[in-house]
């Protein structure tokens, strides 16, 4: 490998601003295997719902990460991340070029910045925070986060149950808050000179015109909704070792149907919760990524997105393919 870290391109941007099309058009110029960042998309079963690159776009060009777990199981930024190093590398080996492609942020932390040394679920404690939450509410575990780890809380939404549990989690076995904990494997990699030998270039796709993008979002989940998504759904739901509690079914959208199917909600009460938090969704995505003032930015609304993309992304892919060929 060369001594010059090599650059890996991220395709990156909110919920429904046009990531796979502009994929596909990177694909129809460099040969290209796409490493799909995606929390949802790695679950066998849920297609219509995550958006899931259709067979026809898989066989235009290569696609990994998908359909890799059911939904009963787990998988974490850790295994994604030791994944999609090994993914890169193989891709390269090939003479390949791979793009990183997909709006799970926490994936592209986990890969840019490494991991960190943070304790491993406890089921135990997470079992008794949600119960806890369920007595008095996440916004309750959120002022008693802020008692433990206030930085790590003022980042965070009161609401924000995943997050919230797992900070406290974090909190509560390591005697330590997060915010302290995160960042200490990265700069111990940079004393040590064990690096990677790349370096991760951001392309992101966002909307000009924010109510634009909500347009968007609402019109894409009525359009999984004629797909069938609520049928994918009810397939799930019948599952007897699937629950409300598992990542995959904490999954935008999938954890709406859920409560419809659980009759906690209406199917019209799914609908717009559903929309509601993928228009959420799409806000942390927006300021996780304008955190990275060096990425190139794309108007995803613009009517030359797509070319846009292949012009910003020509330059990296040009010399990761010269690279590979020397």
């Amino acid at each position: 490998m060369t001594a010059t870290p090599l650059p890996i391109v991220c395709l990156a941007g909110p919920t429904a601003a046009g990531k796979s099309a502009a994929t596909l058009a990177l694909a129809q110029r460099w040969p290209l295997e796409i490493i799909n960042v995606d929390s949802a998309t790695i679950y066998r079963g849920m297609d219509i719902g995550t958006a899931k690159p259709s067979q026809a776009e898989r066989q235009q060009v290569p696609q990994h990460m998908l359909d890799i777990l059911d939904p009963a199981e787990s998988y974490s930024a850790a295994a994604f991340r030791a994944d999609a190093l090994a993914l890169i590398d193989a891709i390269l080996q090939r003479g390949r070029l791979p793009l990183l492609a997909g709006g799970t942020m926490m994936y592209y932390k986990a890969l840019r910045d490494g991991l960190d040394d943070l304790p491993e679920a406890d089921p135990a404690l997470r079992a008794e925070l949600e119960a806890r939450a369920l007595a008095h509410g996440w916004p309750a575990l959120h002022a008693e986060l802020a008692q433990h780890d206030p930085v790590t809380a003022a980042r965070l939404a009161p609401n924000d149950s995943q997050r919230i549990q797992r900070a406290l989690e974090v909190c509560l076995l390591s005697g330590q808050p997060m915010s302290a904990l995160l960042g200490q494997q990265q700069r111990q990699a940079a004393q040590a000179g064990t690096a990677l030998p790349y370096v991760f270039r951001t392309i992101s796709l966002e909307p000009s015109d924010r109510l634009a993008l909500h347009q968007r979002i609402a019109l894409r989940f009525d359009h999984m909704l004629a797909q069938g998504f609520a049928e994918e759904v009810r397939h799930l739901h019948q599952r007897a070792d699937l629950h409300a509690g598992l990542p995959s079914v904490r999954c935008v959208g999938y954890r709406q149907m859920w409560s419809w199917l659980d009759g906690e909600i209406s199917q019209a009460q799914a609908r717009e919760q559903a929309i509601a938090a993928t228009r959420q969704l799409a806000k942390r995505q927006i300021t996780w990524l304008r955190a990275q003032p060096e990425r190139q930015i794309i108007d995803c609304l613009a009517a030359d997105a797509q070319s846009a993309a292949v012009d910003a992304a020509a330059p990296w892919l040009n010399q990761l393919a010269n690279a590979a060929r020397a």
